[in-house]
């Protein structure tokens, strides 16, 4: 009887847990659904930005402008001191999510140690303010985007950013964070938000594409000069860098706890028809032994 009584007991807070998982499954596919929207929504705009900055770079020459990696108007001396932002989840239940966020973030702090540079740790999510509290590592500064990050307050952290680069307080600022690719892949990886880099195969690639239109090289005539087009392009691509960033992170996190609720629904429910498998056995079982007991103590009756 002990045993029925405590598979049952199983059985309730089985179903118990498959209704809650199942609950967290359906809001995390409403969420992911609305940050997926709003991550495309920014995904032009982003890659547009960039490619304008890269188009204006390669067609300009050599502009100096201090936001630039390897330009002559650079920050300066090497200060040996790197910012790096760790975006996590404020909740747990989303899988692999915060775990291979934070093992890239490590190993990006090895990297930089061992290159005797000094990493400053940000961090933007409750998980990975408790792992590097955990790994006993100081946090310079937290912060707080939530569900739906707000373009005004990414704008001002990247404007602080830029601000302690151009002034050679650091020397470069990375994300480390989940790229959104798809449904089903997502890619952790560290982004340099600062210096700026353009990357040169985009810039051939705009030149080749550009000859190939119109038959030879296109010369451009800036109005206002390419350094004032420079000037205000690329503080707009480092914002809206890392607000996609931000949202890629969001959109990530949601489907991988869509994932794992998921999974963790239909471990529930195939231990549920075991357990209930389980409980008419032993059911079955008492009933039998009841059934002999009242057979054999009638036969000793006669």
């Amino acid at each position: 009887m002990a045993q029925i009584r405590e598979i049952k007991k199983r059985m309730v807070a089985v179903r118990t847990i498959q209704r809650i998982t199942k609950t967290m499954q359906m809001i995390a596919t409403a969420k992911f659904t609305a940050a997926l929207q709003r991550a495309k929504a920014t995904r032009p705009y982003t890659e547009r930005i960039r490619e304008l900055v890269a188009e204006v770079s390669a067609a300009a020459g050599d502009v100096d402008n201090p936001l630039l990696g390897g330009r002559s108007g650079g920050p300066g001396k090497s200060v040996g001191k790197e910012i790096l932002l760790v975006v996590t989840s404020d909740r747990g239940l989303c899988g692999a999510y915060n775990g291979s966020v934070l093992r890239n973030a490590m190993s990006e702090i090895r990297k930089r140690r061992a290159a005797k540079c000094e990493v400053i740790v940000e961090t933007a999510g409750k998980k990975g303010l408790a792992f590097f509290r955990f790994q006993k590592m100081d946090i310079d500064q937290r912060h707080s985007f939530g569900d739906k990050p707000v373009f005004a307050d990414v704008a001002a952290l990247a404007d602080r950013y830029m601000a302690d680069f151009v002034a050679g307080k650091i020397d470069a600022v990375h994300v480390a964070y989940m790229r959104f690719v798809s449904a089903s892949r997502q890619v952790p990886e560290v982004m340099q938000l600062l210096p700026l880099t353009v990357a040169a195969e985009t810039s051939g690639k705009t030149a080749q594409s550009t000859s190939a239109e119109k038959g030879s090289a296109t010369v451009y005539d800036f109005r206002p000069s390419a350094e004032v087009l420079l000037n205000d392009l690329l503080p707009k691509s480092v914002k809206v860098s890392l607000f996609q960033a931000l949202n890629d992170s969001v959109v990530s996190e949601n489907v991988m706890r869509m994932v794992a609720m998921k999974a963790a629904t239909d471990n529930a429910s195939g231990l549920g028809r075991t357990l209930k498998r389980n409980f008419n056995r032993a059911r079955q079982a008492k009933i039998t032994t009841e059934l002999t007991e009242i057979i054999s103590g009638a036969a000793a009756l006669e």
